[in-house]
C-alpha cells in the first residue's frame, strides 16, 4: 500500500488560511467524525437507549478499537484496551509492574518525561510507603541508570518538549537484562512514527488518542499489556468493568481475562465513536510512508528556519533515529513569538521555559505548508512582530 497524502488531507477539516502545526497536541477534526458521533447520539443513544450497550456494541467498543490501535503500535491482537485518561493508565501500569517485581522499590524515569507521568509515580510512591521512590535522571543517562535496584522504567518514547526520541529497543533490552519491567508512554509516538511493542518485548505501554490519532479534546487513553503478563498483571484500580463478570454484581473483585482487566470506568462512547471515524483514515496509511514524509518535512523546516532565523536555537535532534515528528526551537521570547505566529495563521504551541514547538503530521501537512510557515516565522523574527503587549499576555493554555 502506498499512502496518498492528498486523500488523507482531504479527510480533515482544515480552516482556510491556517497552517496547523499543532497536531501533536490536538489533532484536527476528521470530516467523518461529526456524522459518526451524530449517528451514535441520534440512532444509537436516541433510538436504542440503554439497549445500545448490546445492540450498538458499546460494551465491546474499548477492545474493538484497541485492536485497531494495536496495528499502529506493533502490538498483538487482544492486548490493547481504551478508556479513562492517560494519567489513569500510567497509574495502572505502574502499580501492576511494581506488584509484579516485589523485591524492588525504584521507578526510573527521566527529566524529559511529561510531568503528569512523574506526578502519578510520586503519588503512587507516597501511597506505597517510604521504601518506594521515583528516580529521575537526564534523558541521556537512562540506559546507564538501569541497574538491579530498578523495578520498572517509565519512559515517554518521544520527549514532549524537544522531540528527542529514546531508543526503545536498547532500553527495553537493558531493563530486562537487569530484571526490570518497562512502561512506554506513546503519547507522542502513536500515529507519529512506527512502533514495534511486540518486537522489542515491551511489558506495558500507554498513550492518548487526541494528538496524532485525532479523537478530539478529552479523547480516551489506551493501555497495552504484553500477552505474557495478561493473566498475572493485577490492576490496582479494580473498576467494575474490569471485573471478570461485571453483571454478576459480586461484592468481591475478580480480575477479568487478559486486557479486559485493565478497564476501569464506563467507556466514553461518544469519544470512541469519533476515534473510530479517525481510525478509518489510518486504514489508508502505511507507517513507513508516514515516517519518511515526516522526516522530509521536519528536515525541510529545520533547514529553512536555521537559514532564515539565526536567533532561534534548535532543540530537536538532527539525527533521524533520535527525532519524533515535531521540531522545537528555543528563544527567550518563545511565548510571544508563538502568539505572533498564531495571529498570522501558523498554529504551533509553546512549552516552558523557552520552547517553540511545531508538530508535523503528513496526513494533512505538506511541503508547501512548511515553506509558508518558515516564511511567516522569518518575517515575525526579522521585524520583531512578536514584541507587542498582546503577545506577551499569558493565556491559561500555552
Amino acid at each position: 500500500m502506498t499512502t496518498d497524502f492528498t486523500a488523507t488531507r482531504d479527510a480533515f477539516v482544515l480552516p482556510e488560511g491556517v497552517i496547523y502545526l499543532d497536531g501533536n497536541s490536538l489533532g484536527p477534526l476528521p470530516k467523518a467524525a461529526a456524522a459518526r458521533v451524530a449517528q451514535t447520539v441520534t440512532a444509537e443513544w436516541g433510538q436504542m437507549l440503554i439497549t445500545g450497550w448490546n445492540k450498538a456494541g458499546w460494551m465491546d467498543q474499548p477492545a474493538r478499537v484497541g485492536d485497531r490501535i494495536a496495528r499502529l503500535i506493533g502490538a498483538e491482537p487482544g492486548t490493547v484496551v481504551l478508556g479513562d485518561t492517560l494519567s489513569i493508565k500510567v497509574y495502572q501500569a505502574l502499580a501492576s509492574a511494581l506488584e509484579m517485581n516485589p523485591g524492588r522499590k525504584v521507578i526510573l524515569s527521566d527529566s524529559g518525561n511529561f510531568p503528569s507521568d512523574l506526578y502519578m509515580a510520586e503519588g503512587l510512591c507516597r501511597t506505597l510507603g517510604p521504601d518506594y521512590s521515583l528516580r529521575v535522571v537526564e534523558p541521556e543517562a537512562v540506559l546507564d541508570a538501569i541497574d538491579d535496584t530498578v523495578a520498572v522504567t517509565m519512559i515517554t518514547e518521544v520527549d514532549y518538549r524537544t522531540g528527542r526520541r529514546h531508543d526503545m529497543t536498547a532500553i527495553t533490552a537493558r531493563a530486562h537484562e537487569q530484571g526490570a519491567l518497562t512502561i512506554w508512554d506513546l503519547a507522542h509516538s502513536a500515529g507519529a512514527l512506527p512502533v514495534e511493542l511486540a518486537k522489542v518485548g515491551a511489558d506495558f505501554a500507554v498513550g492518548c488518542t487526541y494528538k496524532y490519532l485525532n479523537s478530539g479534546p478529552g479523547g480516551p487513553a489506551f493501555i497495552y499489556v504484553a500477552p505474557r503478563h495478561a493473566e498475572t498483571a493485577r490492576p490496582a484500580l479494580s473498576g467494575w468493568l474490569g471485573h471478570e463478570s461485571p453483571f454478576a454484581f459480586d461484592l468481591a473483585y475478580r480480575p477479568g481475562r487478559g486486557i479486559e482487566r485493565m478497564r476501569v470506568g464506563t467507556p466514553p462512547v461518544l469519544q470512541l465513536a469519533a476515534l473510530e471515524a479517525a481510525l478509518d483514515v489510518w486504514d489508508q496509511v502505511d507507517l513507513a510512508d508516514l515516517r519518511a514524509a515526516s522526516l522530509s518535512l521536519t528536515d525541510q523546516f529545520i533547514a529553512g528556519v536555521e537559514a532564515a532565523c539565526p536567533e532561534l536555537t534548535l532543540a530537536t535532534p538532527r539525527d533521524h533515529d533520535r527525532r519524533g515528528s515535531q521540531v522545537s526551537f528555543r528563544h527567550p521570547q518563545g511565548y510571544a513569538i508563538m502568539q505572533a505566529m498564531i495571529a498570522r495563521g501558523v498554529i504551533g504551541d509553546f512549552r516552558a521555559p523557552d520552547i517553540l514547538r511545531f508538530g508535523f503530521t503528513p496526513l494533512f501537512i505538506g511541503a508547501e505548508d512548511v515553506a509558508n510557515a518558515v516564511e511567516i516565522l522569518a518575517e515575525v523574527m526579522a521585524k520583531r512582530l512578536w514584541d507587542r503587549p498582546e503577545y506577551h499576555a499569558r493565556a491559561k493554555v500555552t
